[in-house]
């Protein structure tokens, strides 16, 4: 039992090495370097420490400005995007003719590169001395106004990132609640159909529970993911997202970093600390709804 055992630590040595390196000790890292006021990274000095980072990142507009953006994704991207791709996950395994190439097709948007992507939807919706933007011109077909979606008001601004986003994250969705609606005992479909039981209520006491710890997955990642959310801003309003009222919490760690005002490893790690602690947070709460509500 004693040599099971090494051998298991040694199989596993290379992974937690491999943990410990680039997962642990960076965590550890930044979290005292969000506690040393005034650090130079060139230097390798600081003045002091103390909460003032912290409380500092917490009266930044700029900060709060990215953490009202960053919790408006979360809360309209994470709940449509896995709901559309249930709809549609469903639809598709009730097709038999051409479901491959359905699934090839709704799978595209994820393996396509995001600033690619991101240029269309520019041209889709950005204004420019020679055009509105397609959807602009659908909106004129109908009797309404343009909008500038990229350079316009806010709620136009993150109508787009939400769009843009759902968009983006959508087809991996898709692909695993496929899957999850493939795995599916049959047993149970025609145990249903054979007591005249109704789709709706097939759907709601069979498939869902059936598939809710793929569901509870989606939601996790889903959330993790949106929290994480930058590079999808940068592909529609450019790197400047201060001054576009764009930025996400990401941003606003990268910017503290590398950005026209960074130099501040201090303050960024503090912002990368309070995010941490959202996501840590809300995936507990997630947890504990889970056990009440996912079936394994």
């Amino acid at each position: 039992m004693e040599n099971n055992n090494r051998k298991a630590w040694l199989y596993l040595l290379p992974a937690i090495l491999f943990m410990g390196l680039f997962m642990v000790y960076p965590l550890v890292d930044v979290f005292i370097y969000s506690f040393e006021e005034g650090y130079n990274s060139a230097s390798q000095t600081f003045f002091g420490t103390g909460l003032y980072n912290y409380s500092y990142v917490l009266h930044d507009p700029y900060f709060l400005q990215a953490v009202k953006n960053t919790f408006i994704l979360v809360i309209i991207t994470v709940p449509l995007s896995t709901g559309i791709a249930l709809l549609i996950s469903v639809g598709l395994s009730s097709i038999k003719p051409l479901r491959n190439l359905y699934q090839t097709v709704y799978f595209l948007p994820y393996v396509t590169n995001t600033l690619a992507v991101g240029l269309v939807f520019m041209i889709l919706f950005k204004k420019t001395a020679y055009s509105d933007g397609l959807v602009n011109l659908l909106i004129n077909l109908f009797g309404g106004s343009s909008v500038d979606f990229i350079d316009g008001p806010y709620w136009a601004k993150m109508f787009v990132l939400c769009f843009y986003t759902i968009w983006v994250v959508m087809p991996f969705k898709i692909l695993i609640l496929t899957s999850a609606l493939a795995s599916v005992n049959q047993d149970y479909y025609n145990a249903a159909r054979v007591d005249g039981t109704s789709k709706l209520r097939i759907f709601t006491k069979i498939t869902l529970p059936m598939i809710s710890p793929m569901i509870f997955y989606l939601v996790i990642t889903g959330f993790i993911g949106a929290f994480k959310a930058y590079s999808d801003a940068v592909a529609l309003f450019g790197t400047n997202l201060n001054a576009a009222g764009m930025n996400t919490i990401v941003g606003y760690v990268y910017d503290m970093l590398y950005g026209d005002s960074g130099g501040y490893p201090s303050y960024a790690s503090a912002a990368a600390i309070i995010l941490f602690a959202i996501v840590l947070t809300i995936t507990v709460i997630n947890l504990l709804v889970s056990k009440k509500h996912v079936h394994y």
